[in-house]
């Protein structure tokens, strides 16, 4: 393929991994002007939670529908109507004076998100069908995906310090809209499969099921993991689900095809990513708290300490990591990338109340940005490695569904450890730090569980796809490097 040919594809990757990139960052760097938007709009420590809830509900909630609509009426349209709703809803989020207005806005801001997420990958599969190419376009989308969460703390501490939290949001509408304008221009038209019919039924439970279980899950640190608000809503998400299963079963045209998790690549993908979301997740929020609280980095600070691991991150998924995949397939570098996370988890899970960057943080960043580096693109790969191409929006769909409930339980879990573990020691008369270090160092020890149960679950279960000879990928490259050029 001629570089001709090749240029705009490589332009709508980078135009994809921008949308992406905004949308990822928008939970980290919310999380980092919370403070500043309770005391202007007069929040409660309560009610302040539903700023980040309502994103995660909608966004949880759609990823899976989104998806499957794409596969009908179109990834591209999809995509559009997405990124459209999130810039809009940004901008809508960014001029909020009031409670209310604030929390609706980042709801639509989720559903948007959550329609262009969920299409992304199918597009990208659709963009990209040379294995070479689409193994150092994944890896791309990959780092994105996987370091915008970092990436968030440092320019939410920079934005919500030097201008104002409302700034945080206004920066997506003008980057959205330039999003919007290149994707009609550089991405593909898709075909919608006009022979089948939306499950609305199916849709309605689906999405039902997911956003009640979401709902249990984000609360349940606050309302207790037995209390019988969280149990009786995760009863009522599961009796919804079997309900979603029993109509796939019997509709001609099911949103879901059940024979979908016959696929062994992604099946196992679906659990790796669950796990492994739950391992970055304490990556991400954890650290930032044992910094903050008990180090007493400033958020800058803390940014600036996630800066290293972002930095190998990103070498090893634009370089790297499309090399391993393409020499060794994917179990391999999965279940390495995997293993040297879980190293990394561990590291933290001995860092000292009076610890220091060099020696008990730097170390753990190498480890992780080695590790995330390495394991993003085999396991996005697997995930759409035996999908048919009418159901790819489908798979990105659930992929992504993985990666978000595997993130939102991993970190109710390992919050609610954390938290209890403090407890404990403050009751016994330990100091404040001496106890907050304690919890860390137990939810950082089951984050380092899930890594290595990720890394044995797809280094023994993933099916390696026949690979061409390795040097494709560098027939790939140039195409690469002339968008730098």
């Amino acid at each position: 393929m001629s570089n001709l040919d090749a240029r705009p594809r490589w332009l709508a990757l980078y135009v994809l991994c921008l949308a992406s990139l905004m949308i990822v960052l928008d939970v980290t760097i919310v999380g980092v002007a919370l403070p500043s938007i309770k005391d202007d709009l007069g929040f409660t420590d309560t009610s302040l939670a539903w700023v980040v809830n309502a994103y995660l509900l909608t966004y949880g909630g759609f990823l899976l529908l989104g998806g499957r609509l794409g596969d009908l009426y179109g990834n591209r349209r999809l995509f559009l109507i997405g990124i459209s709703l999130f810039t809009v809803a940004s901008l809508a989020c960014g001029l909020a004076t009031s409670q209310g207005f604030l929390v609706v806005a980042r709801g639509v801001q989720g559903l948007g998100g959550a329609i262009a997420s969920a299409v992304s990958l199918s597009l990208m599969v659709n963009l990209f069908t040379e294995p070479g190419e689409r193994a150092k376009a994944m890896g791309i989308f990959g780092f994105v995906a996987s370091g915008g969460g970092s990436i968030g703390v440092l320019l939410g501490g920079i934005i919500t310090d030097a201008i104002s939290w409302h700034w945080i949001f206004l920066v997506n509408f003008p980057i959205g809209v330039a999003v919007v304008l290149l994707s009609t221009r550089l991405l593909p038209e898709t075909r919608a499969a006009s022979s089948m019919r939306l499950d609305v039924a199916g849709a309605v439970t689906v999405t039902a099921a997911l956003i009640t279980a979401v709902y249990a899950i984000v609360n349940a640190n606050q309302k207790g993991w037995t209390s019988l608000q969280t149990l009786g809503l995760l009863g009522v998400a599961l009796a919804i689900f079997a309900v979603f299963l029993l109509i796939e079963v019997r509709v001609r045209s099911p949103l879901v095809p059940l024979a979908l998790f016959k696929l062994r690549n992604l099946a196992t993908a679906d659990v790796v990513g669950v796990l492994w979301a739950g391992a970055m997740f304490a990556w991400f929020f954890l650290t930032a708290l044992y910094m903050q609280l008990v180090l007493g980095y400033s958020p800058l600070q803390i940014g600036l300490a996630f800066l290293p691991g972002n930095l190998i991150m990103g070498a090893l998924s634009i370089g790297l990591s499309a090399k391993l995949v393409m020499r060794y397939g994917f179990r391999l570098p999965l279940a390495t990338g995997l293993g040297l996370a879980g190293l990394g988890l561990l590291w933290l899970a001995r860092a000292p109340v009076d610890g220091g960057y060099f020696v008990d943080i730097f170390p753990s960043m190498v480890l992780l940005g080695l590790g995330a580096g390495m394991a993003f693109n085999p396991v996005l790969l697997a995930a759409m490695s035996d999908v048919e191409p009418q159901e790819a929006g489908l798979a990105s769909g659930i992929i992504n569904t993985s990666f978000m409930m595997g993130g939102a339980l991993g970190l109710a879990v390992l919050a609610s450890v954390a938290a209890s573990r403090t407890s404990d020691l403050l009751d016994a008369g330990h100091s404040e730090a001496v106890a907050l270090t304690s919890g860390y160092h137990a939810a950082f020890l089951i984050g380092a569980i899930f890594a290595v149960g990720a890394a044995l679950i797809g280094g023994l279960l993933l099916r390696n796809q026949e690979m061409p000879a390795h040097e494709e990928v560098s027939a790939a490259e140039p195409a690469l490097g002339d968008q730098a050029a």
